[in-house]
């Protein structure tokens, strides 16, 4: 974390755990995991990271802003697709190491695939895991992504 962070640096862990403080922990890499799910239907809709930058611009705007990994920057949901998510309520877990938003997800979906829910496959339970294990497919495809996102080749998506 840098010192230009404008969240406090963590302290103990009983006013981490305890306290009123917003002191959100950032991995070695300088994110932090998010959990979204949609606010009416609790479905979970998303995992991302957020790094100070993100973080703070979803806190001052009411917009989601994560950081992406795979293009090392900052990118807004719904910035290319047009499905942005406007933050109804941020929650941060126990020792403020994850984050959950609660979103109104605009447009027919929040995963670049197509589907509501980037958690459209389950894992069979109850079976020795293997090379062979297959999922099941649970969420339906309710858009095109190639006419959201154009070029597939690209990389350009919401993630």
């Amino acid at each position: 974390m840098s010192d230009k962070s404008p969240f406090a640096p963590q302290g103990t862990p009983d006013q981490v755990e305890e306290g009123r403080v917003f002191a959100p922990k950032f991995d070695s890499n300088g994110l932090i995991g998010c959990i979204v799910t949609d606010a009416w239907t609790a479905e979970v809709l998303m995992f991302a990271h957020m790094n100070p930058e993100a973080l703070a611009k979803t806190i001052t705007t009411g917009e989601a802003w994560y950081f992406s990994r795979s293009r090392g920057r900052l990118w807004k949901k719904g910035e290319i697709s047009g499905h942005g998510q406007r933050v109804v309520e941020m929650r941060v877990d126990c020792d403020q190491d994850a984050l959950m938003l609660r979103v109104e997800q605009a447009g027919a979906g929040a995963c670049h695939t197509g589907r509501e829910s980037c958690f459209y496959r389950s894992v069979p339970l109850y079976e020795p895991p293997g090379r062979t294990t297959t999922l099941n497919f649970v969420g339906e495809k309710k858009f095109d992504p190639a006419k959201v996102y154009g070029d597939p080749e690209s990389g350009e998506t919401d993630e």
